[in-house]
């Protein structure tokens, strides 16, 4: 057995047009946090877009262990007094002044999102597959979901917070349904800093057995 732990030769250069597009679009998919989102309604056409596109992720024996549901409107300031109210006895300790100003913060912390998608993970009953596989479906449908977003320049994080699970979890789940936080997507300012947070180099994750 050879083994290689030095990179292919191609270079990014070498590849075609359509594939520097795809690569683009993975590489500069980051999470974007709702302090910074501009407010902006999602189309309706657009929004659909992306949740179709969650739902072609790679799923084993096709179980489409998912649901989403999304909160727009006045959901958004229920889940700002959700998040103030669940975080008041954690900001105890501060100053009367100190404390307001966080939970107020909070309060005001989903409004400029353009939606917020539960995301839920619904486990088939006739197959039983393990759980890890049905959550790395989900995570796919929600990488499916970033890309997405940002191909049209839209903002986007999961929160797997307690707040966020719990709050989805309130939302009829059935026994079979595990809630796994929410998903924020909203518009940002054009003039938004680049990431600065880098990769590890590929010779040091990949090894090449031939």
């Amino acid at each position: 057995m050879k083994i290689k732990n030095k990179p292919s030769k191609i270079k990014q250069s070498d590849s075609s047009d359509k594939l520097k597009k795809v690569s683009k679009n993975i590489r500069d998919r980051r999470s974007i946090y709702a302090n910074v989102f501009i407010k902006k309604e999602l189309p309706e056409k657009l929004l659909e877009e992306i949740l179709i596109n969650a739902t072609w992720a790679p799923n084993h024996k096709m179980t489409e262990p998912w649901r989403f549901i999304v909160f727009k409107g006045k959901y958004l300031k229920e889940y700002g007094a959700y998040m103030a109210h669940y975080y008041k006895d954690f900001y105890s300790e501060l100053s009367p002044e100190d404390q307001k100003e966080k939970l107020r913060y909070l309060a005001n912390y989903p409004l400029n999102a353009a939606c917020l998608i539960g995301v839920i993970m619904v486990r088939n009953t006739k197959i039983n597959l393990p759980e890890w596989e049905e959550i790395a479906a989900i995570s796919s449908a929600v990488q499916n979901i970033a890309l997405t977003c940002t191909a049209h320049k839209i903002g986007s994080f999961w929160s797997t917070k307690g707040v966020a699970i719990d709050y989805v979890a309130q939302f009829d789940l059935a026994e079979n349904e595990k809630s796994l936080g929410l998903l924020y997507l909203g518009y940002y300012p054009k003039d938004l800093k680049q990431s600065q947070k880098k990769r590890t180099p590929l010779s040091k994750k990949v090894i090449y057995l031939e």
